[in-house]
């Protein structure tokens, strides 16, 4: 009979279009990139804000002003290529460190990226540097620091590892880049420039982007040196505890090691 016969290929058939849409979807899934933009949150930290100026005393450009314009560069940059980007602060206001770090461990599959730029009473002091802490960040500032100082006319001063506290506090990969000195006359000049920001910005989308394409750099371990003066400032704190108790802030030497 026509309908007894036609009832068992059509049950064959159903059942090779079932296997074939199974071993497509297996397929797809084998051939996907293990990472996608949209599955990585880069938390984007820009340095200093409010009452916090950043550099040193007498500095001329703050460096508030210049570490908020690269980040919102930089959020643009990597929002446009698909990243979810959560900023640290978005405008001129002071964000306390441990509130950053726990804005970067709230977020799982994230990194994070801290600007900075750096200042001296040396004039001629000048360059481009990348801080790291934990191992698993040095892919991170390798790429970062390599893309960074291949587009901008400043001196390499390498990839440094040292525990500066938002390094050091947070559980995902981070990475701190001080993006030339603003006591610089020069770098000071590039740094004032919207064109120069927006390369710094470009450059560092790169590398977020290429971290896991590029080998790991040597870098320069400070993290020794870093305790040295800690324990330096608890015990230049201890003499003069009396002369400082209504104070509420910090030393040179602490401030720095608290970054």
């Amino acid at each position: 009979m026509p309908g007894n016969f036609c009832g068992p290929r059509l049950a064959v058939a159903i059942l090779m279009i079932a296997l074939v849409t199974c071993g497509s979807s297996y397929a797809a899934r084998g051939s996907r990139a293990p990472e996608s933009s949209d599955s990585v949150t880069v938390v984007i930290d820009a340095g200093h804000g409010g009452h916090d100026r950043g550099g040193i005393p007498g500095q001329r450009i703050a460096e508030k002003d210049m570490t908020l314009d690269v980040a919102q560069r930089l959020r643009n940059v990597l929002s446009a290529s698909g990243y979810r980007v959560v900023m640290t602060r978005d405008s001129d206001i002071f964000v306390p460190l441990p509130t950053r770090v726990a804005i970067a461990n709230s977020y799982r599959n994230a990194i994070f990226v801290c600007i900075h730029f750096n200042a001296t009473n040396r004039m001629g002091a000048s360059g481009i540097e990348t801080y790291f802490y934990s191992r698993d960040s040095l892919p991170l500032a390798s790429a970062v620091h390599y893309h960074v100082t291949g587009g901008a006319p400043s001196a390499n001063r390498g990839v440094r590892r040292r525990g500066y506290y938002v390094l050091r506090k947070t559980a995902i990969p981070a990475v701190l880049v001080e993006c030339g000195f603003l006591t610089n006359p020069t770098e000071a000049a590039y740094a004032q420039t919207a064109s120069y920001r927006q390369k710094l910005a470009d450059e560092i989308a790169t590398g977020v982007r290429e971290r896991n394409s590029l080998g790991s750099a040597s870098f320069i371990d400070q993290t020794k040196v870093a305790k040295s003066e800690r324990h330096k400032s608890k015990r230049s704190h201890k003499k003069n505890a009396r002369k400082k108790k209504n104070s509420s802030k910090p030393s040179g030497a602490e401030e720095a090691s608290a970054q």
